[in-house]
């Protein structure tokens, strides 16, 4: 009986045809419809591409599951305990989403700064108003909270604007387009000096609800804040009453602690608020840079006998 590995999306030819490459003798089952890879669940030493539903197949006995590759960054959404449990290898996509959301993050902030958002509501009533529009990008001090493949990137465009770059990372470990690397524990410290605040962190047991009333109370009343990393990082209605009452001057938003974000959130309404719905890691590589850059190095790994290495989650962080 073929070895199999099973792929929970429509994917290209050339990049199906790059796999199979790699894994001749084995079976491949490759399709976003579940009815496709459903009964093959149980047999799949490998799956790509995690799907709701499918824990009763891959965690029931005689199960073959040896490796799990989240097309997703996040994986806080997964079985996390029970995967660990099984000894499941779990990795993730992170990394592939340095290049659009990086460049999502640079939208909103220069959108917020220059009043893009104001003037295409203007636009569609055909209102010429200068909107009060005085702010710049340049020179200003940002800080990023979570200085991964995104926040890396994002500290990169940030020294073109000739930006003062704030991180902020578990471990403290200096990056060379960061000015001043903090640890998680001084985030009090470097919120009260941004002009720009971003969330690119992944959701954990030690993220959630990070930003509360108290965090939005440290940043200027000037401060934009922007979170593309996940909704529940922050505790939504303190977010609504710092924007609200002008504890901060404004939010880029693309994630939400409800999504889609419910028609009754005052979020919606809010002229000092972008949001977008979840979409700041698309991309038109996406597919090829997950199967290119993650997938197929640690397919070489596995055959050779050794654990994944690319973007293995260690259970015990989360990510």
């Amino acid at each position: 009986m073929k070895r199999k590995m099973i792929i929970t999306h429509n994917i290209a030819d050339q990049e199906l045809s790059a796999i199979k490459n790699v894994l001749p003798e084995w079976e491949i089952i490759c399709g976003k419809n579940p009815e496709v890879w459903k009964n093959h669940l149980k047999d799949a030493e490998i799956i790509a591409g995690w799907k709701k539903g499918i824990e009763d197949e891959i965690f029931a006995n005689g199960a073959k599951l040896k490796w799990m590759q989240s097309w997703s960054a996040g994986v806080n959404a997964m079985p996390l305990d029970a995967m660990q449990e099984k000894n499941i290898w779990l990795t993730s996509a992170s990394g592939v989403h340095a290049y659009p959301i990086s460049e999502t993050i640079f939208a909103l902030m220069l959108g917020l700064t220059r009043k893009i958002h104001t003037y295409v509501k203007q636009q569609q009533e055909k209102i010429w108003h200068h909107a009060h529009m005085k702010l710049e990008i340049h020179q200003k001090t940002i800080g990023i909270i979570g200085v991964g493949a995104i926040g890396k990137e994002t500290a990169k465009i940030a020294k073109a604007f000739g930006m003062k770059v704030l991180g902020v990372r578990n471990s403290g470990k200096p990056d060379e387009n960061v000015d001043e690397m903090y640890t998680s524990a001084e985030l009090h410290t470097v919120l009260p000096q941004c002009d720009y605040v971003v969330v690119t962190l992944p959701l954990t047991k030690e993220t959630h609800h990070l930003f509360t009333a108290a965090q939005f109370q440290l940043m200027k009343s000037s401060a934009f804040f922007i979170n593309i990393g996940r909704g529940e990082i922050i505790l939504e209605q303190d977010l609504i009453a710092a924007l609200e009452n002008g504890e901060i001057a404004g939010a880029g938003l693309d994630v939400f602690a409800t999504e889609p974000l419910p028609e009754s959130s005052p979020l919606w309404k809010m002229e000092n608020v972008i949001i977008t719905p979840h979409t700041a890691g698309s991309t038109e590589h996406y597919d090829k840079r997950v199967i290119h850059e993650i997938l197929i190095p640690n397919l070489h790994d596995y055959l050779s006998g050794t654990k994944p290495t690319v973007n293995l989650v260690d259970y015990s962080k989360g990510y």
